[in-house]
């Protein structure tokens, strides 16, 4: 084997490896989007609810329901 043909395999190997690391590298990333994604979306839930929760809202709402079911 002449080194030429050794270095043409060797560039080709690195060239599969880092392919290979690269599409592994993105799988990473689409799911830790994912899950900061989730985490963000159930803070923002709790913090709806706990000011639904709240006295003046929860009157508020209830005066509006009320007005609008004409009760």
């Amino acid at each position: 084997m002449t080194a030429r043909v050794a270095t043409r395999r060797l560039v080709r190997h690195g060239r599969e490896a880092l392919t290979r690391l690269r599409r592994r590298g993105e799988e990473g990333m689409t799911t830790a989007e994912y899950a900061v994604g989730t985490v963000a979306a159930v803070a923002f839930a709790a913090l709806l609810l706990v000011i639904v929760k709240s006295g003046p809202v929860k009157s508020a709402l209830t005066s509006i329901i009320v007005g609008a079911l004409g009760t």
